[in-house]
């Protein structure tokens, strides 16, 4: 492999590693901060896709980002209102959103499960035709990718930090203390569903237009991947830190992610073996917290087994 198809490679998993950690971050607010899982994300990312692909389709690629996100926070809303008002449980409440948006998806698709955007004027074509003769021309893509990236992570590093901000982040900790404080948990379960969505959302419609189609399975596995790469992110640096520094480890935990997958589809790899690969990458990064603290443990038998071996 020489030195352009490696720095192809690299250019390739910083694009989809940067557009598919605007999910990771989605899963940063609602799984890391406010202690919710939320499985519709697989549905949602695809709403966020077809709604943008739809938009951009009609004549109004810059108004198909703004379209995308709000339909994340009506998905959002819908699976928090299932949760907080409706007495279903959360994990429950998802599959079940996730379920619906299927149909839904297809029907804002015009009963299809293609939509082509080869020869349509979205996000990308523009910046492309903006960032023409000069030296960023050949990375619009990263660019995009990495000012919606950049924009998230300071929203987050900002709004974590207000009073309904704190206030989320105490409800995922401990929700009885922040009842008995007199503030209304459903509320910030509410919110914070519907700014988590708003960024998966972002993220499919990114992902559509990168790729030029949107199609009815594009967001299947989202979930997990966001998941392994939240935990991939969490290993990197100590959960101690700040919002800000989680949040980019959160980022570069995606990057790494599609690092590793992009370099086995260069391999030659066959199609039907990369699902077993996104499934080890998952293994690894849930299980590498736990085997780290067992670690010192096996260290610590190994070394006493050498004693009574030597005595």
């Amino acid at each position: 492999m020489d030195v352009s198809s490696v720095l192809s490679l690299l250019q390739t998993a910083a694009e989809l590693g940067l557009i598919s950690s605007l999910t990771v971050l989605s899963l940063f607010l609602s799984y890391s901060m406010l202690n919710v899982c939320d499985l519709s994300t697989d549905g949602c990312f695809t709403l966020g896709a077809v709604v943008g692909a739809m938009v951009a389709a009609s004549g109004h690629p810059l108004l198909s980002i703004p379209a995308a996100m709000c339909a994340g926070i009506l998905s959002g809303f819908i699976t928090a209102f299932l949760q907080t008002k409706m007495g279903i449980d959360s994990l429950l409440a998802g599959i079940i959103v996730n379920t619906g948006l299927y149909s839904i998806n297809i029907a804002v698709m015009g009963n299809t499960s293609l939509v082509n955007l080869n020869f349509t004027e979205t996000i990308f074509t523009k910046v492309k035709a903006a960032l023409e003769n000069t030296p960023l021309a050949g990375q619009y893509k990263l660019v995009i990718a990495a000012v919606a990236v950049l924009l998230v992570v300071l929203f987050l590093s900002f709004f974590l930090k207000t009073n309904l901000g704190l206030a989320l982040r105490a409800t995922g900790n401990n929700p009885d203390m922040v009842r008995s404080s007199s503030i209304n948990t459903s509320k910030i379960i509410i919110i914070g569903l519907c700014i988590s969505n708003s960024f998966t959302a972002l993220s499919g419609c990114l992902l559509a237009q990168s790729q030029g189609s949107a199609n009815i399975d594009m967001g299947t596995g989202m979930v997990t991947i966001a998941l392994a790469s939240l935990l991939i992110g969490g290993i990197l640096f100590s959960k101690r830190k700040s919002v800000a520094v989680r949040a980019v480890c959160a980022v570069l935990g995606a990057v790494i992610f599609r690092l590793v997958y992009t370099a086995a589809l260069r391999f030659n790899m066959p199609a039907y073996m990369l699902k077993l690969v996104s499934s080890v990458i998952v293994i690894i990064a849930i299980s590498a917290p736990y085997l780290k603290k067992q670690f010192p443990k096996i260290k610590r038998r190994l070394e006493l087994r050498r004693k009574k071996e030597a005595a």
